[in-house]
């Protein structure tokens, strides 16, 4: 199991819809990777470590996906729909981490 993590750095005046990324983006990427995906979450930063301090992240998303193979295979067929589809919730630009589960 793999987890495909998306970063969305909290720069000043970033503009992100969570709505669209939670109730359309998020459930459109986990059909497009089909069985899969095994599910996704959703995170909206609240704050950073210390008191005061901003969210590094405006928000993170979360893929859990059976292989790095089937993700690959995924974004190779619908990767230029997923990736088209950034500019409607942000102006962010997404950090993606792929990391193995080890715990969960």
């Amino acid at each position: 199991m793999i987890k495909v993590h998306i970063l969305y750095p909290n720069n000043p005046g970033v503009r992100f819809d969570m709505a669209y990324y939670t109730d359309r983006h998020m459930p459109m990427v986990q059909a497009r990777i089909g069985a899969a995906c095994t599910g996704f979450t959703v995170d909206a930063g609240m704050a950073g470590g210390a008191p005061g301090q901003a969210a590094p992240y405006v928000a993170i998303g979360a893929l859990m996906v059976t292989s790095v193979e089937a993700f690959g295979a995924a974004m190779g067929q619908h990767g230029a729909e997923i990736m088209g589809d950034i500019p409607n919730y942000t102006d962010a630009q997404p950090v993606i981490q792929i990391s193995e589960v080890k715990v969960g």
